[in-house]
């Protein structure tokens, strides 16, 4: 019992000197930065070269752990070990080499000015079409879209007003005309407001179309009215299928032609779709999310079916007028003729487009009479009356032919 009070004092002095080293070890870096702090005008530094040094010093201690009395009795790492993290090289992988861009071909001075009017959809349009006669020097597209506008505000943009400066600048040859997207809202008529589609507001809405349509037809100037395209929100499409029904009386009634493209761009069951076959029949996005615009693909599938539409005027080499060369031009039959296949009765269509006979060509048929006995007989078209006189029973008699004569008869009767 004596022993162990004589090693008391012992341990506890242990102790008392491992603590006094541990703050030292603590402090001793703060006395040695100060001291340097201190003696640095007479070491001749500056003083943010001075607090630099500090600073690097700071920086220099603090990854340094505190040893604890396990690590002075056992011992232990004398710095922490830390995971230090391993950077990959960046390797910059090639960019996919963009197909060579096509050359420009310049424009005739005789080419046909095709001006594109409307909203945001014609701006679209407009691009989509120069893709597509990219390589036609006899075609001009003249882009005329201003977005934010339609026939319910005047006061943004006034189109009758603006088509008829455009007849007497004799600015274009074709026009084409989609809009419509922003006139889904009340219109002002003799300061009484009606909403969309309604009778008054419909009334006002097709007299303003037909006077634009009139004027072109007036100015000689070919007139492709296309409809709009099916919308994703379901209300709104109503309202546009509503607007484009009215868009199509006054154009009709104006002497335009109407290119209705709503089933061009819906799925089998006739709903919106954002996708559909681009014109190498491969699926891709039609339409943009908003639900209202064209993409790049969907514009250019436009571009080609009005382009259809445009050669009824468009003749090549810069010249317009009224071409009649196909009896399905025009058509949606005429259109199946070739991809893509896209909306309802589509195969339908291309079912009967099939079956249809070329009424400008007639069509190949034997002209040859072929008579037993005979090597070849001269190419001359066949006479119904031939089988009159064809003897019965023979082949080209078809069971109507003369009756053999008395003696024909009594010969072959005889034995």
């Amino acid at each position: 019992m004596s022993a162990m009070r004589k090693r008391n004092p012992f341990i506890i002095w242990i102790i008392g000197l491992v603590v006094a080293a541990l703050v030292l070890t603590d402090m001793l870096p703060m006395f040695a930065s100060a001291q340097e702090v201190t003696l640095a005008p007479q070491l001749g530094l500056s003083q943010p070269a001075a607090e630099r040094l500090l600073v690097a010093q700071e920086e220099q201690a603090k990854p340094r752990k505190r040893k604890t009395l396990m690590d002075l009795l056992f011992g232990g790492d004398d710095e922490e070990q830390q995971e230090v993290p391993v950077e990959k090289p960046v390797v910059a992988r090639p960019k996919a080499a963009l197909p060579p861009a096509k050359p420009k071909i310049p424009k005739a001075d005789t080419a046909v000015r095709l001006a594109i009017f409307g909203d945001s959809l014609a701006t679209d349009l407009a691009k989509a079409l120069d893709r597509y006669y990219a390589e036609d020097p006899n075609i001009a597209i003249i882009a005329q879209g201003v977005g934010d506008t339609g026939f319910v505000r005047k006061d943004v943009l006034d189109w009758n007003e603006k088509i008829g400066e455009q007849i007497a600048a004799n600015s274009f040859d074709i026009a084409v005309f989609i809009i419509g997207i922003n006139d889904r809202q009340k219109m002002r008529i003799n300061d009484v407001t009606y909403g969309s589609l309604a009778p008054e507001w419909s009334a006002e809405y097709q007299q303003r179309v037909a006077a634009v349509v009139s004027a072109l037809r007036a100015a000689n100037k070919p007139t492709i009215w296309i409809g709009l395209p099916p919308m994703a929100k379901t209300e709104y499409n109503k309202t546009m299928s509503g607007i484009s029904e009215i868009q199509r009386l006054a154009a009709f009634s104006g002497g335009a032609e109407f290119l209705d493209i709503y089933e061009r761009f819906v799925d089998e069951e006739g709903k919106f779709t954002s996708f559909g076959p681009d014109l190498n029949g491969k699926n891709v996005r039609m339409r943009k999310d908003d639900g209202i615009h064209f993409s790049s693909a969907g514009a250019d599938k436009l571009a080609f079916y009005l382009a259809q539409s445009i050669k009824n005027y468009y003749r090549g080499a810069g010249s317009v007028g009224l071409e009649v060369a196909d009896p399905l031009l025009g058509t949606d039959a005429q259109l199946m003729l070739r991809p893509p296949f896209q909306g309802l009765g589509q195969m339908q269509l291309l079912e009967v487009a099939g079956a249809v006979i070329s009424l400008t060509h007639s069509q190949k048929r034997a002209l040859d009479l072929v008579v037993a006995g005979s090597v070849a007989v001269e190419a001359t078209r066949f006479d119904q009356t031939q089988m009159l006189e064809a003897p019965v029973g023979r082949v080209d008699a078809f069971g109507v032919g003369k009756l053999p004569t008395a003696e024909v008869a009594s010969a072959t009767a005889a034995p």
